[in-house]
């Protein structure tokens, strides 16, 4: 079950049956008695059983898994925020969690200030924070604000001063909740490069996200965890297609890739997705493709002279998905139609889907596929009409014999 790893001794993270429970109580009134006769009992609840794993040197685990199935107390745990009921949890080097960025800023602080209180509560001391000041502040470009309180400050501004300041040290061990990066288009971008830049280093990641995308994309093993306990530890594919077949037979969560909104703030000049373009559609609701093939022709804006890469996705009506390409995976680049502005066609001949409603969604990715500039999630419903009338969903190639 375990992935193979190297010696104990090197192992920046290791975790040895670890569990957390709760004592609930019915009422404030029961946990009092409690308190006090010791004669109440509360119920118990295990956030976290009996989680064993290790990570490597420069290894990044992806830990999946729906609400409520223990990922933020495993995260907190192994920070140290929380301590375990059971088993131990061992790290070794720095480490950096990002979690909830900016929650530790007081209002009143002007941002300079917060630099040094917050950075002595992620162990950087004075002098050595003076050493990092300017540095941090060229990483979160938010110019003179930051002689300003924090609570005149937007949201996007908040957490572009708190990422530049929990990552202004290389950690050994890197741990990120849900979001990549924050802030607008630019920003995003140099948050992933410089999580990537610590990867190369040989950071250790652990990295919890519904976006089974980027887990595929960053990490080299997973983790799925359900009702805190471990269903799969393992290579990524083996693990994220046995937590994807789990949600389809639950009928309910699917895997959030695109469904999420942006993490980023949108401005004048992002890149767009600008049309997606289905040939030979008919008017109707939904339109039938009166084509066999399925030619889509898409068109985006890119962001300054970088080259785009874009996604295109096909999905049944209720949720199954068919097929899901990208050009950055098939070194199919978008070819520049006009200064700043990229198109691609993809064409399906001979398209072997059955009858039925059919999705479309297309996504507009930075150069290395990583940052989601732009999406158009489930934007069309169109009807296919296939001459066949065996029932299914595709027609593989085969032969008889």
């Amino acid at each position: 079950m375990n992935a193979p790893v190297a010696h104990a001794a090197a192992l920046p993270l290791r975790l040895v049956g670890v569990g957390k429970e709760y004592r609930l109580y019915d009422s404030p009134r029961a946990r009092l008695k409690a308190l006090l006769t010791g004669r109440a009992l509360p119920r118990s609840h295990w956030a976290l059983q009996d989680v064993s794993l290790e990570l490597a040197r420069g290894q990044c685990l992806g830990v999946v898994g729906h609400n409520g199935a223990g990922k933020s107390t495993l995260l907190k745990l192994i920070c140290g925020t929380l301590q375990p009921s059971q088993g131990r949890v061992e790290r070794s080097g720095r480490v950096t969690a990002i979690l909830e960025l900016g929650a530790g800023f007081h209002p009143d602080f002007t941002g300079r200030q917060n630099l040094y209180f917050g950075g002595s509560l992620i162990g950087i001391s004075h002098p050595q924070m003076a050493e990092l000041e300017a540095s941090v502040l060229a990483f979160a470009e938010i110019g003179e604000a930051i002689d300003r309180p924090v609570k005149t400050y937007s949201s996007g501004m908040v957490v572009r001063l708190a990422f530049a300041l929990v990552t202004a040290l290389e950690p050994d061990l890197l741990i990120i909740d849900e979001a990549l990066a924050v802030g607008d288009q630019h920003f995003q971008k140099k948050c992933i490069e410089r999580i990537q830049s610590f990867r190369d280093h040989g950071c250790t990641i652990l990295f919890c996200s519904h976006s089974p995308y980027h887990v595929r994309h960053l990490c080299d093993v997973a983790l799925w965890l359900d009702h805190g306990r471990m269903m799969e530890f393992g290579s990524t594919e083996a693990v994220l297609g046995a937590y994807e077949k789990h949600s389809r037979l639950l009928g309910g969560e699917r895997a959030e890739t695109a469904a999420a909104p942006l993490p980023y703030e949108r401005g004048p000049d992002s890149a767009l997705i600008l049309s997606c373009d289905i040939a030979d559609l008919g008017d109707g609701d939904p339109p039938t493709l009166h084509s066999p093939d399925l030619v889509a022709t898409i068109t985006v804006r890119g962001k300054g002279a970088e080259r785009p890469n874009i996604g295109f996705m096909i999905e049944q009506e209720r949720g199954v998905g068919i097929t899901s390409l990208a050009t950055h995976e098939e070194d199919a680049a978008p070819t520049e139609v006009e200064p700043g502005v990229w198109r691609s066609t993809l064409t399906f001949p001979d398209l072997p889907l059955h009858s039925g409603d059919y999705v479309i969604s297309v996504f507009l990715f930075d150069e290395t596929g990583l940052v989601t500039y732009d999406l158009w999630f489930q934007f069309k419903v169109i009807r296919i009409v296939s001459p066949t009338l065996m029932p299914g969903l595709v027609r593989l190639p085969h032969r008889w014999s």
